[in-house]
Parts: C-alpha cells; structure tokens; sequence
C-alpha cells in the first residue's frame, strides 16, 4: 500500500464552521407597501396589467410580462384553499416546531399566486382542496414581517373544488 492510499485510508475529520451572514436589505416600493400593510393585518397583493393576474406577496413587477404594476394595491382576505401540503419529519434549525408538522402551499382568496406556510391540524385530516383561514400573533405583536401569520387553519367551509386550483399544483 502506498503512502497515499494509506492515508486515504485513515480516520475522517468532520469540521463544523457555523457562517452567519448579514444583510442590510431595501425592501423598494412594492415590498414596503405590503410590509407596511401587514403590520395593519392586511394583505396586499398587485394586479398585472397585462393579464389581470393577482400576485402576493407583490413583486412590484409581472414576472410573465415584464411589466410594472404601479401603485394599484388588491387586499386579500386571509383566507384560502390548501393546493399541496407536505409532512415534515425532518429536523430544521430554522423552524422550531415539534415533528411532524404540515406545510401547506395556501392560495389566498382573490390571489393567482401560492403562499408557503404551516397549518394547524391533525396529519391525516390533511387535503388538497381544504379551505383554511390565518391565525395571526396578537394585535399588539405586530411587525412588518409575515410572521404576524403564525399558521393556517381548517375553517368550516365545503372544500373548494379542483378546476378552482388546478393549475397552482
């Protein structure tokens, strides 16, 4: 065996170097008008111009057209439809709920574009179609984050029917 192929052959080290990294972030004027509106519990969205699709969280400009989308802001209710959901039995670090927990991709009354969050409920009640509602932190915990939203729920309302959310899966 070669000088090589010994040492090739040797115990492995595993370093471990946390990296932190810090922005100093300009959310522009699109961001800022939704970040301002959440901190009131409002959820805004923008329209394109082009083809009339509601976009949230805004961009400030139609990804499909290239185009702005002005100062024209479309409040939302904070309700929606489950499109797809995913059980996570995996560990993160940076999300601190117990395993498993329920992501879910939300598509919010009156928006044409998905919303990823948690939901509340029990694993196997669960479905695409379910319609759920927001719960937000108390009033007085209130910031420009969308961690005002601390999950979804299931609210008692006929499940919304596939042709209405088809074409987000």
């Amino acid at each position: 065996m070669s000088a090589k192929e010994e040492q090739a052959s040797g115990p492995v080290m595993v370093l471990s170097c946390p990296i932190s990294l810090d922005y100093a972030y300009s959310a522009g004027q699109s961001a800022s008008r939704f970040l301002r509106a959440i901190a009131e519990g409002k959820l805004l969205g923008q329209r394109c111009p082009v083809d009339g699709r509601v976009y949230f969280p805004s961009r400030g400009s139609c990804p499909m057209h290239g185009v702005t989308f002005g100062d024209d802001a479309v409040e939302l209710s904070d309700k929606g439809t489950i499109v797809t959901f995913s059980i996570v039995r995996v560990p993160s670090q940076n999300i601190a709920l117990p395993l498993p927990y329920i992501t879910v991709n939300v598509l919010l009354d009156g928006a044409d574009t998905i919303l990823i969050h948690v939901l509340d409920a029990k694993l196997e009640d669960v479905h695409m179609g379910m319609r759920v509602q927001a719960v937000w932190k108390p009033r007085e915990e209130w910031t420009t984050s969308t961690a005002n939203i601390l999950y979804f729920r299931p609210i008692d309302e006929p499940d919304a029917k596939y042709e209405t959310y088809k074409e987000h899966i």
